[in-house]
C-alpha cells in the first residue's frame, strides 16, 4: 500500500507529498537552525500519517504532548518513571502498536540521554514477533548522538549514541524508521546523520553546517548560499521519498500546536518608575521560625550526670558477622531473586550489580561481597544454573572458559551442564536465554566461535538432531530431539 503524506508546497504552487511506504525504508534527517521550522515539519509529518503508521517520538522539550488530544498518542513523562519502567513501556508498545510521546521535559540532560537510550534500546530488542512499522521521530537529535561527550558520563553518552546508531542503522530490518531532526549537522554524529537517504535541509547561518547540507542534497559549494536565504518553514528536500532532485517545500498549516511557542512581542505595563521601584524592592518578609511546644526541663540530677559522662563516638550496631557458606547461601539466594524477573534477561551486568548491592544490603551483608567482574561471573554461571559458588564442583570447565569472552561462559556452561548428566543438548533458544539476546543468528555465531576454540565439538544426526561434547572433560550432551 502506497501513501503519499502531503507536506506542503513547491514555489509553483504544486503539492510535495513524501511516500510513506518508502520512508519506512529510507529513513529521513531534518536540519535547520532554531526557528526555523522544524518542530512545524515534524508535527505536520506526524498528522497527516497518524492513522496509517504507529508512531514514536522522543521529545525533549515536551512540544509534542499536544497530539495526545487530537490523535490518541499515549504520553510517557520520563520525570514520573524509571529506566526500568521507561524501557518496559516500549516493550508493550510495540507489542500493541500504540503511538506514544515519550516526554523527557524536566530531566537534566544526562537524565533525558539516559532515558532516550533505555526507550530506544527496548524497541530495537523486541522480539521478532513484534517488528511492526514505525516512525520513530527524535527531536533535538544532537542531545542524544553528540560529536563529543560534553558534560555527561562517558557510558551516557555511549550509551545514547549506541541506541541512536542502532535505530539508523540497523532498525530497518526490524521495521523502525529513525525521523530525526537537529539545529545543527555539525554537533550530530556522523554515523547517525550518514544512514538517512531523506533529507530536509531548512535555513542555516553558519558556514560548516550549510557545507555539510549542501554535501547531503548533492549540492555545489557555491549553491550553498541559497540555504542561508530560505524563509522559516522552506525546506529543501531531497530523498527516494521525496524528490530525486531539490525542491524548495513551504510546510503546510497544521491541526495542533505546541504548549510553547515563538516569542512574540507585547506592550510593555504602564506605570510609573517610582511605583515599579517600590514594587520591586519592597521588603522581603522574614520567615518566622516554626514555635516548638515547650519541653520539661530534665531533673538536675540527670543533667549533672549527663555533664559528667565523658564523650565517645556514638556506637552504631553492627551486622552480624557471616561466614563463607552463609554469605554464599546469600550471593545464590540474591541471584535466584534477580534472575527470577522476566526482564533481568536483556538488562546488562552493570546494571543488575546495582540491584545485587541493595538485595545483599537488605539480607545483612555490610558491602557486596562481589566486585563487578566478580558479580559477572556469578550471573553468568547462575544463568546456566549454577547458583552455588562453582569453583570447588566446576572448576575444570571454568579453566577451559577462561579463554572466552566473559558473556559466553553463561551459555558454555549451561552445555557443560548438560554435557556432565548426559541430559539433551540445550537448544538455541535456551542458549539464548543464557546469552541475553533474542537473535537466533548470534546463538549460531557463539557456538561456531566456541568450537573454533576446539572446547566443542558439534554433531547433528540425518534427522537434525544435535548433539555437543566437550574433548577436553570427555562430557557429551544426548542429542536434541530438533535442533533450532
Amino acid at each position: 500500500m502506497t501513501v503519499a503524506v502531503d507536506m506542503g508546497t513547491d514555489p509553483a504552487g504544486k503539492p510535495v507529498p513524501i511516500d510513506l511506504e518508502e520512508l519506512l525504508a529510507t529513513r529521513l534527517l531534518v536540519q535547520g537552525n532554531s526557528g526555523s521550522g522544524k518542530s512545524h515539519l515534524l508535527r505536520r509529518l506526524l498528522e497527516r500519517s497518524a492513522r496509517h503508521v504507529q508512531q514514536v517520538v522522543i521529545d525533549p522539550e515536551g512540544d509534542f504532548v499536544t497530539l495526545s488530544a487530537a490523535y490518541g498518542h499515549i504520553v510517557i513523562d520520563a520525570v514520573d518513571h524509571s529506566e526500568r519502567e521507561v524501557a518496559k513501556f516500549a516493550a508493550r508498545a510495540r507489542e500493541h502498536r500504540a503511538s506514544v510521546v515519550l516526554s523527557l521535559e524536566g530531566l537534566e540532560a544526562e537524565g533525558q540521554m539516559r532515558c532516550a537510550a533505555a526507550f530506544l534500546s527496548a524497541l530495537f530488542d523486541a522480539p521478532r514477533e513484534h517488528w511492526y512499522p514505525a516512525l520513530v521521530v527524535v527531536d533535538e537529535a544532537q542531545l542524544f548522538a553528540p560529536t563529543t561527550g560534553g558534560e555527561v558520563a562517558e557510558e551516557v553518552r555511549r550509551a545514547s549514541l549506541s541506541a541512536m546508531t542502532n535505530l539508523m542503522c540497523r532498525g530497518r530490518k526490524r521495521g523502525l524508521a529513525g525521523v530525526i531532526a537537529t539545529q545543527r549537522l555539525a554537533k550530530l554524529a556522523k554515523n547517525v546523520a550518514a544512514e538517512a537517504s531523506n533529507f530536509l535541509m531548512g535555513r542555516t547561518f553558519l558556514d560548516i553546517d550549510m557545507a555539510r547540507a549542501a554535501d547531503l542534497l548533492g549540492m555545489e559549494r557555491r549553491q550553498a548560499e541559497q540555504i542561508r536565504d530560505l524563509q522559516r518553514g522552506t525546506f529543501l528536500a531531497l530523498g527516494p521519498a521525496v524528490s530525486r532532485r531539490p525542491v524548495a517545500v513551504r510546510i503546510g498549516a497544521v491541526e495542533t500546536s505546541a504548549r510553547s511557542g515563538s516569542p512574540k512581542l507585547t506592550p510593555l505595563p504602564s506605570g510609573q518608575v517610582a511605583d515599579i521601584k517600590d514594587l520591586l524592592l519592597a521588603p522581603v518578609e522574614e520567615m518566622l521560625p516554626l514555635a516548638m511546644p515547650p519541653r520539661p526541663a530534665p531533673p538536675p540530677e540527670e543533667v549533672m550526670a549527663a555533664i559528667e559522662r565523658p564523650a565517645g563516638p556514638v556506637a552504631t550496631p553492627a551486622l552480624p558477622q557471616r561466614s563463607e557458606e552463609e554469605t554464599d547461601t546469600i550471593i545464590a539466594d540474591v541471584l535466584r531473586a534477580i534472575l527470577s524477573d522476566d526482564d533481568a534477561a536483556q538488562r546488562p551486568a552493570a546494571m543488575l550489580y546495582q540491584d545485587f548491592g541493595v538485595r545483599c544490603r537488605m539480607a545483612g551483608l555490610s558491602r557486596p561481597p562481589l566486585d563487578l567482574p566478580g558479580f559477572t561471573r556469578r550471573l553468568s554461571c547462575a544463568r546456566a544454573g549454577i547458583f552455588e559458588s562453582p569453583e570447588a564442583e566446576w572448576g575444570d570447565a571454568l579453566q577451559l572458559a577462561a579463554s572466552l569472552p566473559d558473556d559466553m561462559l553463561g551459555p558454555f556452561l549451561l552445555i557443560a551442564r548438560a554435557a556432565r548428566a548426559g541430559e539433551p543438548c540445550p537448544s538455541d533458544e535456551e542458549i539464548a536465554r543464557t546469552y541475553g539476546t533474542s537473535s537466533m543468528g548470534r546463538v549460531k555465531r557463539l557456538v561456531a566461535y566456541i568450537e573454533s576454540r576446539e572446547l566443542f565439538v558439534c554433531r547433528t544426526d540425518l534427522s537434525g538432531r544435535r548433539s555437543i561434547t566437550l574433548p577436553h572433560l570427555g562430557w557429551t550432551t544426548e542429542a536434541s530431539e530438533v535442533a533450532a
